[in-house]
């Protein structure tokens, strides 16, 4: 019992951790895109959230060389897309937020 609550803390863990990086990079990545792209319009935006998207990746790795329990090498193809649709999701709020207010 103690083992299987162990697991699912370790699982819990695991999602808020990949979330929160998720998220925090795609404002990471609006924001850039805010600061660099000249406008909706301007394909370096979609660069910048490519290269957000890719850098996460090696992030994660990172923080689970740190001591978090990650397991990143048995990521499959459902984590890949679920960190890459977050990412994209909260970069295109974050990024439309940012061009209509002109901030």
């Amino acid at each position: 019992m103690a083992t299987d609550t162990a697991e699912r803390r370790a699982a819990h863990v695991r999602g808020v951790t990949v979330t929160t990086v998720a998220c925090l990079a795609g404002i990471a990545a609006a924001w850039l895109s805010a600061m660099i792209a000249d406008g909706a319009t301007d394909t370096i935006a979609v660069f910048i959230l490519a290269g957000t998207v890719l850098a996460q990746f090696p992030l994660l790795r990172a923080l689970e060389i740190a001591g978090l329990d990650l397991d990143v090498d048995e990521f499959g193809a459902k984590d890949y897309l679920y960190v890459s649709f977050m990412t994209f999701a909260l970069w295109f709020v974050a990024w439309t937020i940012l061009l209509t207010t002109g901030a």
